[in-house]
């Protein structure tokens, strides 16, 4: 006699990203943690929360030499990118794996991406984690990693220059670059897990 077996449940990773921003020193780079159930489109918003940028520019992965990202009508047709919705990290996460990230095709802002540690979990967290990090996020428009550099090789060298004293006028006084709050973006994290934003 037959009998009923119930189907087996899909195995759940959570994956340890180390995320850095190239080009820029003294580094920037965020260690988060993130979960095999999310797409590559919801990975796009835990990365801007977690590194603080807001999201207010076109992106693309890179992985493996395909491009990822959301189509756009201005997608050049010799050159379309795969859907990032419709791809789940657990059908492309892998130790070792390392994969870029862009953001901003105007000043270009590169990530790259490495995948540190592997771990089987029994229940899905369902929400990012910031485990570690280090400097503040560029503000947003400041001229790309050139840009953003020769300001922060200004502020070491010539803090009172004027060209310093503009930049932190336009990016907010109280601009530290050397300044990181992991409270703030695991906050920031678990908000947009709680209202499903992403």
């Amino acid at each position: 006699m037959a009998t009923s077996r119930k189907p087996k449940a899909k195995q759940a990773y959570s994956y340890l990203l180390q995320v850095e921003l190239e080009d820029v020193t003294p580094k920037i780079w965020r260690q988060v943690w993130v979960d095999s159930g999310m797409s590559l489109h919801t990975l796009h918003h835990v990365l801007q929360a977690t590194m603080g940028w807001t999201d207010a520019h076109l992106h693309e992965f890179s992985i493996k030499g395909k491009r990822y990202s959301l189509p756009d009508p201005e997608d050049d047709p010799g050159r379309l990118p795969l859907d990032e919705r419709e791809v789940l990290l657990g059908q492309i996460m892998e130790p070792g794996l390392e994969f870029k990230y862009l953001y901003d095709y105007g000043d270009s802002w590169s990530h790259v991406i490495r995948v540190e540690e592997v771990k089987l979990v029994t229940e899905p967290y369902g929400a990012a984690f910031v485990d570690a990090g280090q400097g503040a996020c560029p503000p947003e428009d400041s001229g790309g990693a050139p840009g953003y550099q020769d300001f922060l090789d200004l502020l070491r060298d010539d803090r009172e220059s004027e060209d310093v004293q503009s930049f932190l006028q336009w990016a907010g006084e109280d601009f530290d670059p050397g300044r990181f709050d992991r409270h703030s973006a695991n906050a920031a994290l678990l908000r947009m897990a709680w209202n499903r934003w992403a």
